[in-house]
């Protein structure tokens, strides 16, 4: 059997792993060990074995994942997502959608801060969607805008998934967070738009609400939330303009979370454990994969599976714009059965060294940042769109009469919204690296 052919067959083998629910980074462990000792004499894997998890977290760049991570459960266990809910509501509650419509700003300000997307999905549909369903919102509906919310937080800087993808790709950070801008403010209007039309043409969706907010209840709101628009400002301000490194960044928003928490008397003892246990817990995680995708890919390297598919594709004679067209297909269907970090660690060493092969008519380091917001896109896809839609499961699942079947039917439209979004991000490659090339 060809090294190909065995690299397929471990790819297969660890698909059929995790399909029968063994953990992701597990499953990469596993059948990566097997593969690379396959190649090599169990001595020499062994030896393998023994160096790699050391050189791999001893990397200074990770730890800007459990540091980003412990700034977000600080501002969960802060109430920030509420305040962020009720001010956003003020301001936009007397439109038609207003209420929505501040669930997904909401959201975008929290994944300025929190970095995961699920875990937004989770906070909100605690904080903001029982509210939405006392105002008389279709509980279906409300549940579809706060899964959306979610899906915003790929894309806003300091996202975890963008900070990993920058990790496994070896590109700049800063310049991914910065390619990151107008894409998240374009998801975030185009969502903002679809729920204004439903809203508009079927108002019993979302009532429009019969009372305004008093300026003192707006100057009230905004009282409680503008230490953590500072501390936002500081970070990405920091970053943008080169005061800090991404790592920097992390560290002093952490802290002056924290911060804000105690001065503002609503992080407990009890709070700040359960932050520094629920950041351990997400990180080893995190982690966990991340060593499971490295011997993974050792065993790939072996097979070498990544250059057969770079000289393959080079060989087509199609555009790489269809290239491109075809790979975001792929990864929709992909996305339909795999989570997000489990797809990105498994597919973007063998695409990657692809598409900078590609002649796209913008430099390579370019075309890296923009494939990762295009590969961000179609992520957000898969995390609403049936049939897998993890962050739809996490609202349900906290939500209990909520039907999953309902709240997919009300997605429809925000995945709509997605594949024009994704349609601009390939044709007008600007629109990801217009804030780059300013700053840079």
């Amino acid at each position: 059997m060809s090294p190909f052919a065995i690299g397929i067959v471990g790819f297969v083998a660890m698909f059929i792993l995790i399909m029968v629910r063994m953990p992701v980074a597990l499953a990469m462990l596993v059948v990566g060990s097997v593969g690379y000792a396959y190649f090599v004499d169990i001595g020499s894997f062994l030896k393998f074995l023994n160096a790699t998890p050391y050189y791999l977290f001893a990397n200074y760049t990770l730890s800007v994942i459990p540091l980003f991570v412990l700034m977000g459960n600080f501002a969960e266990r802060s109430g920030l997502a509420r305040d962020l809910f009720t001010l956003c509501g003020h301001l936009t509650g007397r439109i038609p959608g207003g209420l929505g419509i501040s669930v997904i700003g909401a959201c975008a300000v929290f994944g300025a801060i929190c970095g995961s997307s699920l875990a937004t999905t989770a906070t909100f549909s605690r904080a903001a969607l029982p509210e939405m369903r006392r105002r008389g919102y279709d509980r279906s509906f409300a549940g579809a805008i706060v899964a959306v919310g979610g899906v915003v937080d790929l894309l806003i800087p300091p996202s975890i998934i963008l900070v990993i993808y920058a990790i496994i790709a070896e590109q700049n950070i800063v310049k991914l967070f910065q390619g990151a801008l107008v894409p998240g403010i374009l998801a975030v209007l185009l969502y903002c738009v679809v729920v204004r039309l439903m809203a508009g043409r079927r108002p019993l969706l979302a009532p429009v609400q019969s009372t305004t907010a008093e300026g003192e209840s707006i100057f009230s709101s905004l009282s409680n939330v503008w230490p953590a628009l500072a501390v936002i400002l500081v970070v990405l301000g920091g970053i943008y303009v080169g005061l800090f490194t991404p790592t920097e960044a992390a560290g002093v928003g952490a802290v002056l979370m924290l911060i804000a928490g105690l001065v503002l008397r609503r992080l407990s003892s009890a709070d700040f454990v359960d932050s520094l246990r629920n950041t351990a817990t997400t990180s080893a995680m995190i982690f966990g994969v991340l060593l499971g995708a490295e011997i993974f890919n050792a065993f790939l390297a072996l097979t070498q599976m990544p250059e057969q598919a770079a000289e393959f594709i080079g060989r087509l004679t199609i555009s790489p714009y269809a290239i491109i067209a075809i790979l975001m297909v792929f990864y929709i269907f992909l996305g339909a059965v795999m989570d997000e970090l489990a797809m990105m660690l498994l597919t973007v060493p063998v695409i990657f060294p692809v598409i900078v092969g590609l002649d796209f008519g913008i430099p390579a380091d370019e075309v890296g940042i923009w494939f990762g917001m295009l590969l961000l896109t179609v992520i957000g896809i898969g995390l609403i769109a049936p049939p897998m839609g993890l962050g739809v499961f996490v609202v349900t699942s906290i939500t209990r009469d909520l039907s999953i079947v309902d709240v997919y039917r009300r997605v429809l439209p925000f995945v709509v919204a997605d594949f024009l979004r994704l349609a601009l991000l390939v044709a007008f490659p600007s629109l990801t690296l217009a804030v780059v090339r300013f700053l840079n």
